[in-house]
């Protein structure tokens, strides 16, 4: 997860990133803020995301294991 990585990265750069558009990329943080895995404060005008790793994953095969869990496996 690059906000993990990177906490004020611009909506704008995750989208060039990824290869989706910003109205996604806002779409899927609101997503993330909205089920509490991700919160924002303002800084200025730019954003700073906030990942909370220790957050259980919610599909019920995988709620064992925890959003860091995750970011591991994506950095190997």
């Amino acid at each position: 997860m690059r906000l993990a990585k990177n906490p004020s990265e611009r909506i704008r750069d995750l989208a060039v990133e990824v290869g989706i558009t910003e109205r996604r990329v806002q779409r899927i943080i609101f997503e993330l803020e909205d089920d509490g895995y991700l919160n924002h404060i303002r800084d200025g005008r730019r954003n700073i995301y906030k990942v909370f790793s220790r957050k259980p994953l919610r599909h019920c095969i995988e709620e064992h294991r925890q959003v860091c869990d995750l970011i591991q496996l994506i950095n190997k």
